[in-house]
């Protein structure tokens, strides 16, 4: 069963919507995001801290006057590269509103077979470098090569 889940994560293609990069999987959330973990640490790169959004939205949600489940499943991982920050900032020291990194995985209650992970996009320049290396990871996280 684990080679039909990264066989059909490999024909997985990204997903460009309003600034965002997603890729689907089959996968269950807990490989995911165990996945992700591995891809980040394999990069050299340290976890600075997990959201739990989808937990905090759903344990608010009564608080806040909502009825509407969001996410079966939602964390968003927060990561830094030194040296590839540094040459983001170098070229332009307004580049630090976009550290730390985010990546996101999430598994929505209308299609619960499916976990998404993603990021958003980055401005042209220096953080495509960035960009280029959350798609690796994501991609990484999933058994896209």
């Amino acid at each position: 069963m684990k080679y039909l889940a990264t066989a059909l994560a490999l024909l997985a293609a990204p997903a460009f919507a309003d600034g965002i990069i997603t890729y689907d999987t089959d996968q269950s959330f807990d490989d995911v995001v165990f996945g992700l973990e591995s891809a980040i640490l394999d990069a050299g790169l340290v976890i600075d801290s997990v959201s739990h959004t989808g937990d905090m939205l759903e344990r608010t949600r009564a608080d806040v006057g909502s009825d509407k489940v969001l996410f079966e499943h939602a964390d968003v991982f927060s990561f830094c590269s030194a040296a590839i920050s540094r040459r983001a900032m170098e070229e332009d020291p307004m580049n630090i509103v976009f550290c730390p990194y985010d990546i996101f995985v999430m598994v929505r209650p209308e299609s619960p077979d499916t976990t998404t992970i993603g990021f958003r996009t980055f401005p042209d320049g220096a953080m495509q470098e960035v960009q280029t290396l959350l798609d690796d990871i994501a991609k990484a996280a999933i058994g896209i090569d």
